[in-house]
This record gives structure tokens, C-alpha cells and sequence, in this order.
């Protein structure tokens, strides 16, 4: 095989979170009370819009998430028309799939910083000039050629500009029938074949009278391309969003951070999700001495620095890893195993919140008529917990764990920047701003890595929150029934 396919732990778990959603979506739609609040986030504009872009950080999270290991050429002795050997030589490093499409930025890296679409370097060295003209060899201090970024221009100073602009142009021109092209695919597959066919539509779709907002999803789709698709030209040519200290592009980083912040904040939930959901119930419907040791619990939890208990994690396993070098055949394995443990540590530090919550929910349910008259009727207590408790709680859970996804995307950077987080070969938006912290420092100074970090985590960030407000709106009742009273004032006046 040209390749061996490689499994990482956290690999496994997206698939599993995978079939998680798809199995969770093939329930909600086979039963309607599910369909109605979801139906409800998705004829909300915002979150229709959110939810483009969530899915573009998601497709690149999911291309880097297949992971694999190229076949190494054959010996050099290996005389030509022998048969292949039997036992193939693969490369140590792991690749994916989203390395082999930005192959052209990974691979091309130069010796040190320079600036977003720059065609020199961004600090003088001694640079030799041949002789030229008459004129005698010398070394100056001067910018020197960076060996792609420009590499094509004859004269950057004269050429830089136009280049630049037209294949800006070039790019926007390419996204125009591409989000025609995508437009019509995405309606024709979500509406029936009539209604993608018919003028009126489309006439309503234009004003913003549909019933899905598909003006706004399509407004987002074409800034999305219009946006992506010139800096997909661009980066074939120049660093677009310019090189770190040993001239890897930034883009390239940026971009494999995504898959970082994304397994941060989904399987994070999944270690969270049965300690405050399990504790929370028990300790509202149980009461008594299961309460007192659930409280007491996570009260102590929380009086402890979450960041020392994710220090002290973080320690144990580097000890681990030290102890058991064999355990790791590959820098990738041992990075994506400590990923998975700052996962654990953050699931066990921070389920607290929920479980607080869902125990005060649980003790006013607890007390409602249909309850009491399944414990009359002598329904066992776990029965009563998971058939009367737990769908009835399902909002507050679906709730916290949509808005905390934001907040845990933001706590990596913060982690990995005090140096208790990701592995330092992992790239994620934390080890970038570690790295950028004192490039802020220096003369002249380089703010494009802390910029790009900051760029794409305010997308991904600002995408999911407003995806989650949408969501509270439609499965919080509380919400609801205000949003009612206040239509219903409007009409009153």
C-alpha cells in the first residue's frame, strides 16, 4: 500500500461523535415534538449563517482528522523489475488528508519571519551581490528574496501591486459561479425539485419570505467564497497571512489549528456530560445523604484552582510518556495522547457548573404531579430518573453544552499558553500565541501570527455563539413564554 492508515485516539472518538449526531438526527426527525425547536434554530437567520461558517472550521477539523503514514521509496540497491519486498518501510511522520491539500504551503517554507504577502524578508541580513554591469561584488544589509513568496515577480517593486490585485480579481471572479454553482446544488438537495424549478421561489427567496432564511445562508455561503477562494490563488504564490520565526506559513498553521480547538470543545463534553448529568439527577431527585455527598463533592472540586489540577495532570502524563517511550512509536501518537488527557482533565474539572444546575432543576420536577404519580404507582427510582427526569432536562443539557463549547475553544489558548496544555509540537491557536508573545517584543515588531489566531478564533468563536443563542431561544420554555408575552403586548398596544 502507498499508505498505512493511522488511527489516533481522538480520531476514533470524532468518528464515534460522528455517528453520535448522525444516529441524534435520524431520532429527532422521526419524532416531532424534537422537530419543532429544532426547526425553530434553523429559521433563525443568525444561526443559519453561524451555522455556514461552523461548517466550513468543521470540514477542515475533519480533514485533518484522517490521518495516515506514506510509504518510504525502495532502497536504493533494489534493482529495477524486482518484485516489490514483502514489508513496506512507512515514514515516521504522520500526515492527513488536509496536509496533502495544503501540501503547497507546508511545503515551502523559507528561512525566517516575513509579512503578510511580502516578497523579502522582513529583517536585513548581509546579502551577497554578484558583480553587474561594471559594477564590483559586494555584501550589503538589505531585505533579501524570500525563495517562493514572490518568486515568480521579475521586478517585485513594479510588479507586486498588479499581481496582486488581478489575481485578487481573478479570485473573485472564480467564486462568483462557484457560489452559483453551490446556490443551486444546495437548495435543489434541501427543497423538493418543484420548488428549486419555480420562479416564485426564487422571486421569495430574493425578498427574504421564505420560511428556512436561505437569503442569509446564501449571503454567508458567497462571503465565504469570496473570501476563501482569492486566498486559495493567493496562497499558491505568496505567505498570505506571512511566515513564523523558522518560516512556516502562517496560514498553513493557522488552519491545522482548527482541528485542536474543535476536539477541545466536542470531546471535552463527552467526558463532562455523565458526571453532571448522572450526579446532577441523582442529587435533585434522590436528596438526602446522596445529595449532601454530591454537593460536598463538587464543592471541594471547585474550591481547588482548575488550573493546578490540569498542571498536576499534565505533569503525571508527560511522566508517563517518559516512562513508557514504546507506548509511542511516532511524536504524533504522544501529542494526540496528551490532547486526549487535557480533554479528561478539562471534562472532570468542569462539569460542576452543570451538575449545579441540573440538581435544581431536578428537585422542582421531582415534586410535579406525573412524578408523584409514578412513584405511587411503584415505578422503580432509576426508572422514574431516565423516563420522567432526564427528557425533561435534555433543553438544559443541549443549552450548556452548545454555549460552553466557546468557552472551552478559549481555555486551550489560554492552557497552552502558560504552558499546561497541547503537546508543543501540537500546532493549535495556543501555541501560537505562545510563540507570538515575544515576537510582540521585538524590532520590528511581528503581529501577524497573534493577528491570525485571533482572526480565526473570533470566526469559530463568534459562529458558535451565535449558533448556541439560537438554540437557548428555541429549547429554553422561559424564553419562549416571554418572547410570547411580548408579541402578545405588541398586539394588545
Amino acid at each position: 500500500m502507498p499508505f498505512l492508515p493511522v488511527i489516533l485516539w481522538t480520531d476514533a472518538l470524532i468518528y464515534l461523535l460522528l455517528a453520535a449526531v448522525a444516529l441524534f438526527v435520524w431520532y429527532v426527525r422521526r419524532h416531532e415534538h424534537l422537530r419543532a425547536p429544532w426547526w425553530r434554530v434553523a429559521q433563525s437567520p443568525a444561526a443559519m449563517s453561524a451555522l455556514v461558517v461552523l461548517a466550513a472550521f468543521v470540514a477542515v477539523g475533519l480533514l485533518d482528522s484522517v490521518h495516515f503514514r506514506l510509504a518510504l521509496p525502495p532502497a536504493a540497491g533494489t534493482q529495477a523489475g524486482r518484485a516489490a519486498p514483502v514489508n513496506v518501510a512507512y515514514a515516521v511522520d504522520v500526515k492527513s488528508v488536509l496536509d496533502l491539500l495544503l501540501s503547497s504551503l507546508a511545503n515551502r517554507p523559507e528561512r525566517t519571519y516575513s509579512a503578510p504577502l511580502a516578497t523579502h524578508a522582513y529583517a536585513k541580513e548581509t546579502v551577497a551581490y554578484p558583480a553587474k554591469d561594471g559594477n564590483p561584488a559586494r555584501q550589503l544589509r538589505d531585505y533579501p528574496r524570500l525563495k517562493y513568496g514572490g518568486a515568480h515577480l521579475r521586478d517585485p517593486q513594479r510588479d507586486w501591486r498588479a499581481d496582486v490585485l488581478l489575481t485578487g480579481f481573478r479570485g473573485v471572479a472564480l467564486a462568483l459561479p462557484l457560489w452559483l454553482l453551490g446556490s443551486i446544488a444546495l437548495v435543489a438537495a434541501c427543497t423538493s425539485a418543484q420548488q428549486a424549478v419555480s420562479g416564485e421561489f426564487w422571486r421569495a427567496l430574493w425578498r427574504g419570505q421564505t420560511e428556512l432564511p436561505w437569503r442569509s445562508i446564501l449571503v454567508a455561503l458567497a462571503l465565504l467564497l469570496l473570501l476563501v477562494v482569492p486566498v486559495a490563488l493567493l496562497s499558491a504564490r505568496y505567505h498570505v497571512l506571512g511566515t513564523d520565526k523558522v518560516g512556516l506559513d502562517v496560514l498553513y498553521l493557522s488552519l491545522k489549528s482548527v482541528r485542536t480547538a474543535l476536539v477541545i470543545g466536542t470531546l471535552t463534553t463527552l467526558v463532562m456530560l455523565p458526571f453532571s448529568v448522572l450526579l446532577g439527577i441523582m442529587a435533585g431527585y434522590l436528596r438526602g445523604v446522596v445529595d449532601d455527598i454530591i454537593q460536598y463533592f463538587y464543592t471541594t472540586l471547585n474550591s481547588i484552582p482548575g488550573v493546578l489540577l490540569i498542571a498536576a495532570g499534565v505533569l503525571v502524563l508527560q511522566v508517563y510518556i517518559e516512562t513508557h517511550p514504546d507506548s509511542f512509536p511516532t511524536s504524533a501518537q504522544r501529542a494526540d495522547f496528551r490532547l486526549l488527557w487535557l480533554c479528561i482533565i478539562l471534562g472532570i474539572t468542569s462539569w460542576t457548573g452543570l451538575c449545579r444546575l441540573l440538581r435544581g432543576e431536578a428537585l422542582k420536577l421531582r415534586e410535579l404531579e406525573y412524578v408523584q404519580a409514578a412513584q405511587a404507582f411503584g415505578v422503580s427510582q432509576w426508572r422514574i430518573m431516565s423516563r420522567h427526569i432526564l427528557p425533561n432536562l435534555m433543553h438544559i443539557v443541549l443549552i450548556s453544552v452548545v454555549m460552553d463549547f466557546s468557552g472551552l475553544v478559549l481555555a486551550e489558548a489560554v492552557l497552552s499558553y502558560v504552558g499546561v496544555g497541547v503537546d508543543p509540537s501540537m500546532i493549535s491557536f495556543g501555541t501560537m500565541i505562545n510563540a507570538a508573545r515575544l515576537e510582540m517584543g521585538r524590532e520590528p515588531m511581528v503581529w501577524w501570527s497573534l493577528a491570525s489566531a485571533f482572526v480565526f478564533m473570533l470566526a469559530l468563536v463568534l459562529a458558535a455563539n451565535l449558533f448556541a443563542d439560537a438554540v437557548r431561544d428555541a429549547f429554553d420554555p422561559r424564553v419562549r413564554v416571554g418572547a410570547g408575552k411580548l408579541r402578545f403586548a405588541r398586539t394588545q398596544a
